[in-house]
């Protein structure tokens, strides 16, 4: 058996019932290089099937996870939440001791807690925070390869700084979000945050809080935000594209090892 096959064993429980349950509440980090994206997807390994069953072969009953945002193959968290119910006598500290025992270093449990009860690490989230991270130099950095995407063309960070406004509040994000095969709903987004840091030796980082992202939205934006740093766009082109709602318009997705789901606010 590998680390990313762990499942409960074949005696377990199928649930635990409502009325000896507690719901835990995890916060959970990972490198998302190795999985094909948080939701669990059959033949394909995910953060959520191995976390899952590592949780599962400690507790001796299968659970339901809810996390709080489904980031996309390749995509890392460092404040990822889940939520899911367990057995009234779980010891979440030894839980957590357990679960990134049997998964480190790719995924590592930061804290486990007993939540209220109903608290839904999806639906109870009032905003999430998301960190996009760009070696911007001739020669890239293989200690960083994995976690930042490397641009060797000069960036003007003024101008992408400038195109951070239009992106402040109430906006249809469709030019920046892959929509579904059907349609489920609204593509508006309230952006609450959104700037460019400079953290010297050429790496530069791009943080967007929002109260919750559609699918591939920030890696579409820090695609755009590229094209205006490399003076392929203008600042001022953002608000029009914004407009558009036209996921055509708004050119490069970035690659995903760059992005990283970073906290989640309640």
């Amino acid at each position: 058996m590998t680390l990313f096959s762990i499942q409960a064993g074949p005696d377990a429980p199928s649930a635990v019932t409502t009325r000896e349950s507690v719901r835990v509440r995890m916060v959970v980090a990972y490198l998302g290089g190795g999985f094909h994206g948080f939701a669990a997807q059959p033949g394909q390994v995910t953060v959520a099937g191995v976390l899952a069953g590592a949780i599962e072969r400690h507790l001796r009953h299968t659970v339901e996870l809810t996390c709080a945002g489904r980031t996309d193959a390749g995509v890392h968290a460092w404040g990822q939440v889940v939520s899911f119910d367990a057995r009234a006598d779980v010891d979440p500290a030894a839980l957590a001791r357990a679960v990134t025992k049997a998964l480190r270093p790719a995924v590592v449990v930061r804290s486990a807690e007993i939540a209220a009860p109903g608290f839904d690490a999806r639906h109870d989230a009032k905003g999430r925070r998301y960190r996009y991270t760009i070696v911007n130099r001739p020669v890239p950095d293989p200690f960083l390869a994995h976690t930042a995407w490397h641009v060797d063309k000069p960036l003007d960070l003024a101008a992408m700084r400038l195109a951070c406004d239009p992106f402040y509040g109430e906006h249809d994000f469709a030019s920046f979000c892959r929509r579904p095969p059907v349609p489920t709903g609204s593509l508006v987004r309230v952006v609450r945050h959104a700037d460019w840091k400079d953290l010297g030796e050429g790496i530069l980082r791009f943080e967007i809080a929002a109260s919750s992202f559609c699918q591939q939205m920030v890696r579409s934006v820090v695609g755009l935000m590229v094209e205006i740093g490399t003076g392929k766009r203008r600042a001022g082109d953002v608000a029009g594209i914004i407009r558009a709602r036209d996921r055509a318009a708004a050119g490069q997705l970035a690659p995903p090892q760059g992005l990283c789901l970073w906290e989640v606010d309640y």
